[in-house]
């Protein structure tokens, strides 16, 4: 029993195992077992509807949920239904306002790991995820499903009630609120309402005063990530929007498309926004 040692403190008998590989401890041999499967990439379990393979049982039918379309978890305040147990979980914070995950470093509390996961990184400059066609660098994986769509132009989400396409799933979320007029997120402080939480987190800033995405290049700091990456593009010259007559290259996509360069130059031939 290499990855696993017992120690014994008064009647209590605690086993802790450790993996070999990073020297992270468990209380459960099983739960080493799930987690060396991160290093290793095995994925024993699979989807029969689409072959889709996962390290976890669970997660495999949690995925099946989006095949189904069932949505087994309900939230007691609204009726709101989820597919996953800690979707809904997050989803009341929204009305208890709970936010169990704080930063250490400058004590900002969130109501997601994962947010703050993110968050951290405004900190440390991390930028873990790299596009393997331009080598740009992203804090998160999402940001860079996302900036590949730039290059491919694909749009993989898709409304279901209209039909629309879009190349990010913010997008998506963004324009369903204009089918539903839903707006669940409300400003505690001034009670004005958003239909996205990052809309309404870009609006508290007007209260705080805050900036939280600083350029590394000169320091100006920003209420939006977006905002950051667009300002940097005046220090690196990046152009990542190509017109597809003529080859131009721009650094925003309101250039290419709207207020000049296709409207101006191309305007004899159709093109979609």
């Amino acid at each position: 029993m290499n990855n696993l040692t017992e120690g014994k403190s008064d009647d209590t008998r605690v086993k802790q195992c450790f993996c070999d590989i990073c020297g992270k401890s468990f209380n459960y041999n099983g739960h080493l077992t799930i987690h060396r499967r991160i290093h290793t990439g095995e994925k024993p379990f699979h989807c029969d509807i689409c072959g889709k393979s996962f390290y976890r049982s669970g997660d495999v039918t949690r995925h099946k949920f989006t095949h189904t379309g069932e949505k087994p978890y309900h939230c007691g305040i609204c009726g709101k239904s989820f597919s996953q147990r800690s979707t809904l979980t997050q989803h009341k914070s929204v009305h208890t306002g709970e936010k169990p995950y704080r930063c250490e470093i400058c004590g900002k509390s969130f109501s997601k790991r994962s947010e703050l996961t993110n968050h951290k990184r405004t900190h440390t400059g991390e930028k873990p995820y790299h596009c393997d066609i331009c080598g740009n660098s992203f804090s998160q994986r999402s940001s860079l499903t996302q900036h590949k769509y730039v290059h491919t132009g694909e749009k993989a989400y898709h409304c279901e009630i209209c039909g629309k396409s879009f190349s990010k799933r913010s997008h998506l979320t963004r324009h369903k609120y204009t089918h539903t007029g839903e707006k669940a997120c409300h400003c505690e402080i001034c009670g004005k309402s958003f239909s996205i939480r990052s809309n309404l987190t870009r609006h508290k800033y007007t209260h705080t005063g805050e900036k939280p995405y600083h350029c590394d290049i000169r320091g100006k700091s920003f209420c939006r990530s977006n905002d950051v990456t667009r300002h940097k593009r005046a220090h690196t010259g990046e152009k990542p929007y190509h017109c597809d007559i003529c080859g131009k290259s721009f650094s925003k996509r309101k250039y290419l498309l709207i207020l000049t360069h296709k409207k101006l130059l191309h305007s004899d031939v159709p093109f979609i926004f």
